[in-house]
């Protein structure tokens, strides 16, 4: 009885925590942002809502498979479930501290289908690799098929980054990054070679030797048309998110995929920029739109609906998840995993 108490009150506990954090999330949003989040709820065609969360879904699930796939010359092969959940999951972690999620969700899934944490992180480089791939394509390629009217905003975006008006340039950061990386790597490689025998050093080895495998299982992939095939499929549900969601507002109903790409190409930087997209991703959207004389107020207003129909299925699936994870998976409990993440960062 006790201990079904004590299951209980953990699952509350995590709940609540959940709970406080969709409470902070929304508390760090202006009177005015709240507005204008309220206005795009209140004015919005719900029924279109619908299938952009289905299309979200069925991204999140083709991620899964595709990292299930990289899994797979290392000889792992865990359940789609828990490959699933622990990425709904990891965005939801990643909603409030950016790059927790990816910990997060190695260190589940590592604990659940007993696989090396180091491995896991070395196919999570590998996806990000993709991703990153994918979205210079998507750049590339929005930049091609409307460079009239595109053209000029990329070019003054990227003169602001290269010849900034104060401050370093971008070009700077980036040799700056560069060199300190490399730096890094310098001293790490003569501490390995000067203290190869010391037990410390030896476990560092042994995780980076972990990492590595994980990286290279790209090149004995066995189903690479597939892998190949859940890149492109995750990127086309991201776009027709944003094509079906224009139906959901009069004002940008008329807009096309042109537009969609565009949105697309800012819009995922947005969510880089800050956790989980909170006020950079609307200002994006409209700053996007603005190019399409599309008024700033709808820009805005539909720049909060896709966020808070983005949000809604992150918080609400990502807890839901760690729910299901907990009572189908009883090996672990969440408390030992907060105290690993906590060890790891």
């Amino acid at each position: 009885m006790q201990k079904k108490l004590g299951l209980i009150l953990q699952y509350v506990i995590f709940l609540g925590g959940g709970i406080f954090l969709i409470w902070w999330q929304f508390s760090k949003m202006t009177p005015e942002e709240l507005s204008k989040f309220k206005f795009a709820l209140t004015n919005a065609n719900y029924t279109i809502v619908i299938p952009i969360i289905i299309l979200a879904l069925a991204s999140h699930v083709s991620r899964s498979i595709r990292w299930k796939i990289l899994m797979e010359p290392m000889g792992y092969k865990p359940s789609l479930f828990n490959t699933f959940a622990v990425t709904m999951v990891g965005y939801f972690a990643n909603s409030f501290v950016p790059r927790l999620g990816e910990i997060l969700k190695c260190t589940m899934l590592g604990k659940y289908e007993k696989i090396p944490v180091q491995k896991l992180i070395g196919t999570i480089v590998i996806e990000r690799i993709f991703d990153l791939v994918c979205y210079l394509f998507f750049i590339l390629f929005t930049i091609i098929i409307q460079f009239s009217l595109v053209g000029n905003f990329v070019k003054d975006s990227i003169s602001k980054m290269v010849k900034p008006e104060s401050g370093i340039a971008f070009w700077g950061w980036v040799s700056l990054l560069f060199l300190i990386v490399a730096f890094v790597i310098l001293v790490v490689r003569f501490i390995f070679k000067k203290y190869s025998s010391n037990k410390w050093v030896n476990l560092l080895s042994n995780f980076f030797a972990g990492l590595k495998e994980g990286i290279t299982s790209i090149r004995k992939l066995k189903k690479r048309g597939w892998f190949i095939f859940h890149t492109i499929f995750i990127w086309s549900m991201y776009l027709l998110e944003i094509y079906i969601g224009f139906s959901a507002i009069k004002e940008v109903s008329h807009l096309g995929l042109n537009a969609a790409c565009s949105v697309l190409t800012l819009a995922t930087f947005a969510m880089i920029l800050t956790p989980g997209g909170i006020g950079t991703f609307p200002t994006a959207i409209f700053l996007v739109l603005g190019l399409y004389n599309i008024e700033q107020s709808t820009g805005e207003a539909f720049g909060w609906l896709m966020w808070g129909t983005t949000t809604f299925i992150i918080l609400f699936f990502g807890l839901l998840c760690f729910g299901l994870l907990y009572f189908i998976n009883k090996n672990k409990r969440p408390t030992e995993f907060v105290k690993e993440i906590i060890d790891a960062v």
